[in-house]
C-alpha cells in the first residue's frame, strides 16, 4: 500500500484519538481501521500527552517561584516568645498564586507504627509530582496520643508543602510551635546519637529539649547539635 492508500486509514485512525477507548473501538469497526495501528496511535498520543502534561507542569512550577507568595508569620509562640507561620496561613497565602499557574495539592496520610504524609501537587493538565515524610509521634511535652498524632501530621503537611513548592526557608513556615522552623533539622544519625547520650546519662529528655528550646529531639536543627552535644557530655562527667 502506498503513501496515497495509506492517507484514508490514516486520516481515520486520527480522527479516533481523544475518543474514549469503547467510541474509539467502535468507530474503528466502522471504518474498518486496523485495531493494532489504532492501539499504537494511542498509546504514541498517550505518551506525547504525558510529555506534555510534564513540560506544562515544570513551567508552572517555574512561573510560581517567580513570583512567590508572601508568607506572614500569623501565630505566637508565647512560651518561646517566637512567631511562626501556622499551616492555615501557609497554604492559604500560596492557594492564589497556585491557582494562577493551574496548580493543585493533596495530602495523602498513611498512620502504621510511623506516620507517612505525602504532599501531591497536580498541573490541571494532569501531571503531579510528590514528596514524602516520615516522622513518629510527637510524643514531645505533655501531649496525649491524640494531640501526638495531629502534631506531627500539622509538621508533615507543612514540611511537605513547603518542600515541593520550594518555599522552605528561614522564615519559619511550619507550624511546630515556632522552634527553629526552616531550618535544617540533625539526620538519623545525629539522632541516634542523642538519644543513646540522653539513655545513656539518664538525663531528663523533656528539660533537655526545654533547655534547647525544641520540641523534640528530632527537630533539633543543626546548627545545635554541638551544643546539645557538649551539655550532654557534662551530664555524662557528673
Amino acid at each position: 500500500m502506498n503513501t496515497a492508500e495509506k492517507l484514508p486509514e490514516i486520516v481515520q485512525a486520527n480522527t479516533l484519538i481523544g475518543q474514549s477507548p469503547m467510541a474509539a473501538f467502535e468507530m474503528a469497526l466502522v471504518h474498518n481501521v486496523d485495531l493494532d495501528k489504532l492501539e499504537r496511535m494511542l498509546e504514541l498520543q498517550a505518551r506525547f500527552d504525558a510529555m506534555q502534561a510534564k513540560k506544562a507542569y515544570t513551567q508552572a512550577m517555574a512561573d510560581f517561584k517567580s513570583k512567590p507568595p508572601m508568607i506572614s508569620k500569623d501565630k505566637e509562640n508565647k512560651q518561646y516568645k517566637s512567631n511562626y507561620t501556622s499551616l492555615g496561613n501557609l497554604v492559604n497565602s500560596s492557594l492564589p498564586r497556585m491557582s494562577e499557574c493551574g496548580l493543585s495539592h493533596n495530602w495523602e496520610i498513611d498512620q502504621q507504627n510511623q506516620i507517612t504524609i505525602t504532599c501531591v501537587v497536580t498541573h490541571n493538565m494532569g501531571h503531579s509530582e510528590s514528596v514524602k515524610m516520615t516522622a513518629p509521634p510527637d510524643g514531645s511535652g505533655s501531649k496525649n496520643p491524640i494531640q501526638q498524632i495531629k502534631s506531627t501530621i500539622t509538621y508533615l503537611k507543612a514540611a511537605t508543602f513547603e518542600s515541593i513548592m520550594g518555599l522552605a526557608s528561614t522564615d519559619a513556615n511550619m507550624d511546630d510551635d515556632g522552634n527553629h522552623t526552616g531550618l535544617k533539622t540533625i539526620d538519623e544519625k545525629q539522632i541516634s546519637t542523642l538519644y543513646d547520650m540522653i539513655n545513656g546519662t539518664g538525663t531528663d529528655e523533656a528539660k533537655f529539649l526545654e533547655w534547647l528550646k525544641v520540641e523534640s529531639v528530632e527537630s533539633i536543627p543543626v546548627s545545635l547539635f554541638n551544643k546539645a552535644i557538649v551539655g550532654l557530655k557534662a551530664k555524662e562527667k557528673k
